[in-house]
C-alpha cells in the first residue's frame, strides 16, 4: 500500500511569485503590524484579498507615506463585526467600491468570518480550494495567538493548505502522516520548531534538521522540539508525525527586502 506524502513550500513568499502562477491563493489581513516588504510579497502572490475588520486599518495605514498608491491596493472584501475598523477607513474603502460586510455573529471571530467568505466564493464559483495565507495571527495578544493555533488545527480537516505569516516566522499545521518541506534558505532563517499543540502527544521522526528525531515522543509534558535548526546543506526537511503538529520556521528579514 502506497503512503501519501504531503509536500510543502513557501513559494508565495518569493519575489517573483504572482497570483497567476501556482495554486490559487487567498490573503487574509489581520489587525496586526506587518512590514511593507512582507505585504508586497503576499499581496502579489494572491489572487483574492480580504481584510478582517481592523486589518483594513493596517492596510490603509501602510500607505501613509505613499497616498497616491493606496488606491492601487484595494481588497476584494472587508468583513468582521466592525468593532475595530476606523470610520475614516471604512468610508474610504466603500467610496473606492470595496465590499464591506458587517457580521455581528459573536460566535465566530473575524478570521473565521473571512475564511467563511472564501469558502462561499469557492462554492459559488465551483472552483477548487484556495491556499489561504493569513498575514498576522502569531504576534500580539496571547489569546489571539492561541485562537490562530487552535483554528488552523481545526481547519486541517477541511482545508488542504493554510499558512500564518508574520515578519518573524511562518507556520502551519502538519496533519498526522508524512511530510516533505522544501527549504528556501534565501527566505528562511535557521531556527524552527515542531510543536505538539492541541494533542496529548505524538511520535516524531525527522530528517534534514540539525537535531533529528527517530520515533521520539513529543508532548507538552515531555519533549518539545523548539529552537531546532535547519541545515544549510539540506534542501528539504522530512517529518513523520503520528498526530497533528505545528511546524514553524523563522523568516530571514534580509530575504524579503
Amino acid at each position: 500500500m502506497s503512503i501519501t506524502v504531503m509536500s510543502w513550500n513557501i513559494d508565495f513568499l518569493k519575489r517573483q511569485a504572482s497570483s497567476s502562477h501556482g495554486p490559487p491563493r487567498a490573503l487574509i489581513i489581520l489587525n496586526q503590524p506587518f512590514s511593507r516588504p512582507l505585504f508586497d510579497r503576499l499581496w502579489n502572490s494572491c489572487a483574492w484579498r480580504c481584510c478582517a475588520d481592523g486589518g483594513a486599518n493596517r492596510l490603509y495605514d501602510i500607505f501613509s507615506d505613499a497616498l497616491d498608491t493606496r488606491s492601487a491596493f484595494l481588497p476584494d472584501l472587508i468583513k468582521g463585526d466592525f468593532d475595530s475598523i476606523r470610520d475614516d477607513v471604512r468610508a474610504y474603502y466603500i467610496q473606492q467600491g470595496v465590499s464591506a460586510v458587517q457580521d455581528d455573529d459573536q460566535d465566530s471571530t473575524d478570521l473565521m468570518k473571512c475564511v467563511a467568505a472564501i469558502e462561499e466564493k469557492e462554492h459559488a464559483e465551483g472552483t477548487g480550494q484556495h491556499d489561504i495565507i493569513i498575514l498576522g495571527g502569531l504576534t500580539g495578544r496571547l489569546d489571539q495567538t492561541i485562537h490562530t493555533l487552535s483554528y488552523l488545527h481545526k481547519l486541517r480537516t477541511s482545508r488542504t493548505r493554510v499558512f500564518a505569516v508574520t515578519d518573524d516566522n511562518v507556520g502551519w499545521v502538519l496533519d498526522a502522516g508524512k511530510h516533505v518541506i522544501e527549504i528556501d534558505h534565501d527566505l528562511l532563517g535557521q531556527t524552527c520548531g515542531l510543536l505538539p499543540i492541541g494533542i496529548d502527544s505524538t511520535i516524531l521522526t525527522t530528517s534534514g534538521l540539525r537535531w533529528n528525531l527517530d520515533n521520539h515522543p513529543s508532548s507538552f509534558d515531555g519533549m518539545v522540539s523548539t529552537s531546532n535548526h535547519l541545515v544549510p546543506e539540506e534542501k528539504e526537511v522530512s517529518i513523520a508525525t503520528s498526530k497533528p503538529i505545528w511546524w514553524t520556521v523563522e523568516l530571514k528579514s534580509s530575504g524579503l527586502v
